[in-house]
């Protein structure tokens, strides 16, 4: 299955697209809370989309460590460490 074949760049991009989903959810949590305006209830949308990006991060960086601990992933890959 070619969908599972993860090496070096692939955690790299997991490990990359978890710390912006972290950042970002940080970022959109206190603009929820400082800056959108209450007017139609924006802020609560925000806030919402900031909390989702949050719980994310950890979701994405969790599956990419356990699909590389996956007995059939190849380790041919040669990474640089």
């Amino acid at each position: 299955m070619k969908l599972l074949v993860l090496g070096c760049k692939t955690l790299r991009e997991g490990v990359l697209v978890s710390a912006i989903f972290f950042v970002g959810g940080l970022l959109l949590t206190l603009a929820a809370q400082h800056v959108v305006p209450d007017m139609l209830h924006m802020n609560h949308a925000v806030l919402l989309l900031g909390f989702v990006l949050l719980l994310l991060s950890p979701i994405v960086l969790i599956s990419t460590f356990l699909l590389s601990i996956l007995p059939g992933v190849d380790e041919d890959d040669q990474c640089e460490h």
